[in-house]
């Protein structure tokens, strides 16, 4: 490998390493946007005063130095463009140009594709941020808060990386689009964001924990697609985005251990099952919003079968998780998979062309993901001596979109009646009772050193600090 990538340059206003300072236009364009970004930031983003937040910034897209933790005010972060490190002798790995030199620039018979999944992916980046914009006011510790703070400057990087690959490589569309991406927001009834997850409340910690473990998995396996893209820009700037999100799905992770912990804890403590009333938060509640989140997650991943992935995936736009580990041609034209159905109103499966369930198969490699984390939290409860253990539901459980959407299916995968589902739902997915008391254990903890009692300390802390660091200081 040749590294071709400019050293990240922070004297300028927008911190970059593409050597934005060669191409005046972009970056006239680019410091045209920039303002916008911030007043959508002032009004979206956090709404908890801060004065400044322990935070890691890029500094360098290389192995070692692309992270510099310090003391920063979230209003000055210096969000900027990065793209990972060039292979001049990089080659196209899958569909009907696989050993031709990956492109530069964009083909013209792709551009209206290759625009509508870079604002696809830039449309959940600052819908995240939307939708966890109050939840600092309710932080369990100072360390949680400061967590926070970090997966949402860089959710806001990575809409910053979408819109300089729209600005730079499409045009006046292009700037349209990157325009639009301020004026969608999360549960806008007039104009909501793209995809149904990020129209979500996330309204409390358990949810945003539940929520930075599913739906920011969800978002890897779509990072890790568009990372094999023949499109070398899209590809490099989404291998170096898969670097900041290992640390949101990390804060899902840790976060359902540690209230896992906790409920542990108190069963053992006081010999009951039901901790809702000791302050904590039950095993059957925490099992509803796995189900939630999961369940709607799994609908990010579009139909079973796709023409439109396919398509993608034979003109080199858009590859499979690990695609250079497959073991086949990488063309698939002549492979069938088995992928999910609904036949005679029964759960089953068909066989299709490889091509058109790619879907499945990225589902498929996103489920398998999922399950080391239940098995993770199922060991708390293992090593307990407890026998309750969580599970995630049947594929088909609470899904509106793809096979399943039109049928009503139990969590163990039975095919139920409408009239039994809407009976039997507050046994499956949260409901006011649950978020109510949810909520009500919602209440800030903003000392130093000091946590909310429905869940765990951290078992260490961020880059070698102590729990009892002083993450953030509040305005």
């Amino acid at each position: 490998m040749t590294p071709l990538t400019t050293p990240a340059d922070y004297s300028e206003k927008i911190p970059n390493n593409v050597d934005l300072r060669e191409d005046r236009r972009l970056q006239r364009a680019l410091e045209s946007w920039q303002p916008d970004f911030l007043n959508w930031w002032e009004s979206m983003g956090p709404t908890l005063p801060t004065e400044d937040v322990y935070l890691r910034t890029a500094v360098n897209v290389g192995r070692e130095g692309w992270a510099h933790f310090g003391h920063v005010a979230m209003k000055d972060y210096r969000w900027g463009i990065f793209l990972a490190e060039r292979d001049r002798d990089r080659r196209i790995a899958f569909g009907q140009h696989r050993g031709e030199p990956v492109w530069q620039k964009v083909p013209g018979e792709y551009r209206a594709d290759l625009r509508r999944l870079i604002v696809i992916q830039g449309d959940t980046e600052p819908a995240s941020v939307e939708q966890q914009r109050n939840l600092g006011a309710t932080a369990p510790s100072l360390y949680d808060m400061r967590n926070l703070f970090q997966v949402n400057v860089e959710e806001g990087r990575h809409l910053w990386a979408m819109v300089y690959l729209l600005h730079a490589y499409f045009g006046r569309e292009g700037r349209e689009e990157a325009e639009e991406l301020l004026h969608r927001n999360s549960g806008s009834e007039e104009s909501p964001r793209i995809l149904g997850a990020f129209n979500e409340e996330t309204p409390d910690w358990l949810s945003f924990f539940m929520f930075t473990y599913f739906t920011d998995r969800d978002g890897k396996y779509q990072l890790g697609t568009l990372k094999e893209s023949a499109f070398d820009p899209l590809s490099r700037t989404c291998e170096f985005m898969l670097k900041e999100e290992s640390h949101h799905m990390f804060v899902g992770t840790t976060g359902i251990d540690r209230v896992v912990e906790r409920t542990v804890q108190l069963m053992l403590e006081h010999d009951t099952d039901d901790v809702g009333g000791l302050g904590g938060i039950p095993l059957n509640v925490i099992q509803k919003y796995l189900n939630f989140h999961y369940s709607v997650s799994l609908d990010l991943f579009g139909s079973e079968t796709s023409t439109n992935v396919a398509n993608y995936f034979t003109a080199g736009l858009k590859g499979r998780w690990s695609e250079e580990r497959r073991r086949d041609d990488h063309r698939l034209t002549d492979d069938s998979v088995m992928v999910d159905a609904v036949v005679d109103g029964r759960i089953g499966q068909t066989e299709v062309a490889a091509l058109v369930g790619l879907n499945t198969d990225l589902r498929r490699e996103y489920i398998r993901d999922c399950q080391n984390g239940v098995n993770r939290w199922n060991r708390i409860l293992e090593e307990a001596g407890l026998p309750q253990r969580l599970r995630l539901p049947h594929t088909a459980f609470n899904r509106r979109v793809g096979v399943f959407s039109g049928i009503e299916v139990t969590p163990e995968g039975e095919v139920i009646s409408v009239e039994e589902w809407e009976r039997r739902r507050g046994a499956w997915l949260p409901t006011d009772v649950d978020k109510t008391h949810v909520r009500s254990l919602m209440r800030p903890v903003h000392e130093r050193g000091k946590i909310a009692a429905w869940i765990a300390p951290p078992r260490q802390g961020i880059n070698g600090k102590p729990f009892d660091y002083d993450y953030v200081h509040l305005a």
